[in-house]
């Protein structure tokens, strides 16, 4: 017996009992509510949580069980648990799709993926958001959406739709690095696809005209010259300062991919340069349709007539 004693008093002293300790002299559901208020409030963020947490265990149907829940939901988003803070939204509107804060919820839940969209990495390095992943960024604009849907005058829809414009224009320009990425590697109809999207699925943002011009590139690779020309008119006629359109109207091809980086490798194409210099071809496209003579330019055969040497070394030393 001595010695089960022992062991009950040394669990005591290594902690069994220290959340006990925490609210020993708190007794009813408003001295709770009132210590996790005052910790939020104090931005003891962590401290509010514990305190919510047991609050709602030891009162689950009390009268400040709701409030709890929804305001844990902050401070789980302040104490930058933002994974705790969806699950904790997503918890209340299932609990509570009638109650009159539910709304929140719905945008807190997209904040959560809003800010988690940024990343820890972007606080220290200069990370372009529209080459990341978009997986957080297409959550936070779905819930915002339901939102809108749901409570269109919600104090939350401005800066919800506020949002929602930010997510957008970078989900386009998400897809046109995609495109970019095929158009690297010489996968034209697939970088042809993703413009295309662009132009039906992302109207009126600014990466609709990258859009057109990775057609135009894409139909000039692939020899579609008509195609090209309407694409080509369509750019001109609607972004006619666009970059990829000189000063005389010429359409502007891009030079070769050649030799990445060792910071554009490791970065996986976030940071750093992957454009060499040697072009691929002709830097204009002739103002009258050419598409043809561009792509002509690059398989015209040499008229130079090769030495016996140059033909047994396959060229390797010519």
């Amino acid at each position: 017996m001595a010695l089960i004693a022992i062991l009950l008093t040394g669990c005591g002293l290594f902690g069994g009992d220290e959340d006990e300790d925490k609210f020993a002299n708190l007794s009813t559901e408003e001295q709770f509510y009132q210590r996790a208020l005052d910790q939020l409030n104090s931005q003891n963020f962590r401290g509010s949580i514990e305190t919510y947490q047991a609050l709602e265990s030891r009162f689950p149907f009390g009268r400040f069980a709701d409030q709890a829940q929804i305001e844990v939901v902050y401070a789980y988003y302040r104490n930058n648990d933002l994974e705790a803070s969806r699950a904790a939204a997503d918890r209340f509107i299932r609990l509570h799709p009638e109650n009159d804060n539910v709304d929140y919820a719905f945008y807190m839940k997209g904040l959560a993926s809003f800010t988690e969209d940024g990343g820890f990495i972007n606080r220290f390095l200069p990370v372009d958001q529209t080459k990341r992943d978009p997986g957080r960024a297409e959550e936070s604009f779905a819930d915002f959406s339901q939102l809108l849907a749901l409570y269109p005058d919600s104090p939350y829809a401005a800066d919800a739709r506020a949002r929602m414009v930010y997510l957008r224009n970078n989900l386009a320009a998400y897809e046109i690095h995609v495109a970019n990425y095929y158009i690297e590697r010489s996968a034209y109809i697939a970088a042809l696809r993703r413009g295309q999207y662009v132009v039906e699925n992302f109207q009126e943002t600014p990466a609709v005209a990258d859009g057109v011009a990775i057609m135009v590139e894409c139909y000039l690779r692939l020899g579609l010259n008509g195609l090209a020309d309407t694409s080509l008119s369509l750019l001109k006629e609607n972004y006619p300062e666009h970059a990829s359109i000189d000063n005389s109207g010429d359409f502007i091809i891009r030079t070769e991919i050649t030799n990445p980086s060792l910071l554009y490798t490791v970065s996986f194409g976030l940071l750093g340069d992957n454009r060499g210099n040697p072009p691929l071809a002709p830097t204009q496209r002739p103002r009258n349709s050419g598409s043809e003579e561009i792509i002509n330019t690059q398989l015209a055969p040499r008229n130079q007539k090769r030495s016996w040497f140059d033909i047994l070394t396959f060229g390797l030393f010519s």
